[in-house]
């Protein structure tokens, strides 16, 4: 406990504070985008919206303090606990307190005071995880118990995910981060190629089991005659797509865009916000956007090779490609390259479940930045006392 309350005490000084520093640019942007999308008089008013988002920011800063200071080895140390806290947070959907949030997913847990996404948080805990069970076995990771040790944890939650959930979104991002963190942390090409070989052959036979609105979802992207009205599978993506490219090279402006400020997209505050800002920033607000959050995917990715300890690299690594699933993810939906699958645009997009828990994996990287290499040691040696 010593040892955290001084780390805090250094935050300052040792945290990444170029990273918060990204963090809170784009953040700050961002509810910039959420005003003029809840401009809207369907929203009744965005001040609700813009308080809650800057509220969520001061929220973020202090998890991403707090986060930077914890110890990796010791939460290395105890990974099965989080393996027990991520099955307990996602079981709690089941509970009374489970919600769909209308979605259609029961992705939510409706505290009254706020709704918290316990799959948010497990991002966190199982990057952590992830990063503990491959540094257990880094002088051989390639090996067959290595590689299936790693897939247990991640079949374990996205199974119990889809189960209790079926939010598709969140579990694919469980997928890219395990495919970062491996590729990153030297786990031979046959591997992968194996599991493409295997998806390629169990797709076929997935696929007829899938809801129709699913299975539409993925063939519009190849099949110009599903939809061709825009009336059903096309419609949302055809609003969208219009207003993405409505905006031309500086758009219609800050609230002023035509569709935007008349209420007519689907999720403009939140899945859609990149098209909504399509239309009012045009091509180079948008580009701006990508810039922005390329930025803080960099500065990861730069702390993580930066870092001598593997378990604190890969750590980096699998918070860089939890960014960037989420950030290709949403802006192919908006272009129309990806199947609609319900993820935010990181820090951009409304949501403070979502900002606060970006801001706390954020923080792993800034404690890896701090303490780039194990301190373990120091716990168990006893301080000289003259």
């Amino acid at each position: 406990m010593r040892r955290f309350l001084d780390e805090l005490k250094d935050f300052t000084k040792k945290g990444d504070m170029v990273l918060l520093i990204l963090c809170l640019c784009v953040a700050g942007f961002g509810v910039v985008c959420i005003a003029s999308a809840t401009s809207a008089d369907k929203f009744g008013g965005n001040f609700r919206y813009i308080a809650i988002q800057l509220v969520s920011m001061g929220l973020g800063v202090v998890m991403y303090a707090f986060v930077s200071s914890l110890d990796l080895d010791l939460l290395s140390e105890h990974r099965m606990s989080m393996v027990v806290f991520d099955c307990f947070l996602l079981l709690m959907l089941l509970s009374p307190l489970g919600t769909d949030n209308n979605t259609g997913n029961r992705s939510w847990i409706n505290l009254k005071v706020v709704m918290v996404q316990p799959a948010e948080i497990c991002k966190i805990t199982y990057i952590i995880i992830m990063a503990s069970v491959m540094a257990s076995h880094q002088n051989n990771i390639s090996s067959i118990p290595s590689v299936m040790h790693m897939v247990v944890h991640l079949g374990l939650l996205v199974g119990l995910n889809m189960a209790v959930s079926r939010d598709a979104g969140v579990s694919l991002i469980f997928v890219f981060i395990f495919i970062g963190m491996a590729f990153a942390g030297g786990v031979s090409l046959w591997w992968f190629a194996l599991a493409l070989g295997s998806i390629a052959v169990a797709f076929p036979v997935i696929f007829p089991h899938l809801a129709t609105h699913q299975q539409n979802r993925i063939l519009i992207l190849f099949d110009d005659s599903i939809d061709p009205q825009g009336i059903n599978e096309r419609y949302h993506y055809k609003k969208n797509l219009q207003s993405l490219t409505g905006g031309g090279m500086t758009g219609q402006g800050l609230f002023n865009g035509n569709r935007t400020q008349g209420g007519n997209l689907f999720a403009q505050h939140t899945d859609y916000i990149f098209s909504s800002m399509g239309e009012e920033l045009g091509f180079l607000g948008c580009v701006l956007i990508m810039v922005l959050e390329l930025a803080i995917i960099v500065r990861c990715i730069y702390v993580g090779i930066k870092c001598q300890d593997y378990m604190r690299r890969l750590v980096c690594y699998g918070a860089a490609s939890a960014l960037m699933f989420q950030v290709m993810i949403n802006v192919g939906m908006c272009i129309g390259s990806m199947p609609v699958i319900g993820l935010t645009l990181p820090l951009i997009s409304y949501g403070g479940s979502s900002v606060v828990t970006i801001f706390a994996m954020l923080g792993l990287v800034s404690g890896a930045h701090a303490r780039p290499q194990s301190l373990s040691h120091e716990r168990y040696v006893q301080p000289f006392r003259g």
